[in-house]
């Protein structure tokens, strides 16, 4: 195996973050409580995003019945055509005109990631989140780093790749409700200690709850939950977790640690799919290549 297993430093406890640990517990407490109640809640998301997953979760749900609700918002139908048009997931070069083309175009998992990078977008001028606004910012480019590798990745499984697509960019969704809520619930030194110290390990367990609620498929529900399980059984067929994991800490070599491979070692998901040094340095170097035309083409 080519990746020697890492060591963590100890932590030390500094008694002056005593009030910070409470008040992260206190909202930890309270976010884990919203969730395990009724409709989702989460503050300034724009309801388009639930709207169109609901549609596209019915059996009965027709083209027909997405081009109606994206069509009632026509700053997303025109992102939506935008998309379809790119070059990127337009590889037919022939230009469409109208909405219903975009969709047939793109399919169901392509329009909920246009979707969601819409909402993105539209939630960047929320007024009472601009204390997260920088951390949001942060969050989405690495979104669309592990949603591009995964394509990538997904190639290797032979899958459908703007699915695993998609996967990859909801992987932190569980992050952005904890950045959202915290906006108004704690104040800067708290907000600092529950994401130095909690999130990291509670956002991927929160991200499947809230794909759940939203009625995804418990593939993606279970890549997201086990996205950090870095020591996962070394598989004959790996599978989207395994993607999914190697794809989350590729995107952190790529955006954290200028291509160092030094995060790689003791993953586990790299030898199930097979992927050795050489093959991870040239995954980075198309990322690094593809990553602007991509977020064109989700108008990003």
């Amino acid at each position: 195996m080519p990746w020697a297993a890492r060591k963590e430093a100890p932590k030390v406890v500094d008694s002056e973050e005593d009030p910070a640990r409470a008040a992260a517990a206190l909202f930890l407490c309270s976010i884990t409580d919203d969730l395990s109640k009724g409709p989702l809640n989460l503050p300034a998301f724009p309801d388009i995003v639930p709207r169109i997953r609901k549609v596209l979760g019915d059996p009965k749900g027709s083209a027909d019945d997405i081009v109606r609700i994206a069509g009632s918002e026509p700053r997303l139908a025109a992102r939506l055509l935008q998309t379809a048009n790119s070059a990127v997931f337009n590889t037919t070069g022939r230009p469409i005109t109208n909405l219903r083309q975009a969709v047939t175009r793109l399919g169901h998992h392509l329009v909920q990631s246009v979707t969601m990078a819409f909402a993105v977008q539209q939630m960047k001028t929320e007024p009472t989140l601009r204390p997260v606004q920088d951390r949001l910012n942060e969050l989405w480019e690495k979104s669309i780093a592990v949603g591009s590798i995964c394509q990538l990745l997904a190639e290797r499984l032979r899958v459908p790749p703007d699915k695993v697509f998609l996967t990859g960019l909801l992987h932190g969704i569980g992050y952005f409700y904890i950045l959202v809520r915290a906006s108004t619930l704690l104040n800067k030194t708290e907000l600092n200690y529950f994401i130095a110290n909690e999130a990291a390990n509670c956002h991927p367990a929160i991200g499947r709850t809230i794909l759940q609620k939203w009625g995804f498929e418990a593939v993606v529900c279970d890549a997201v939950a086990h996205q950090r399980q870095h020591d996962r059984e070394i598989r004959r067929a790996a599978d989207i977790t395994d993607v999914l994991i190697a794809s989350v800490v590729l995107a952190d070599s790529l955006l954290e640690h200028q291509g160092d491979l030094t995060p790689c070692a003791g993953v586990n998901s790299f030898v199930s799919l097979g992927l050795g040094p050489d093959d991870l340095t040239a995954i980075i170097k198309h990322t690094e290549l593809t990553l602007g035309a991509l977020r064109d083409s989700l108008g990003c």
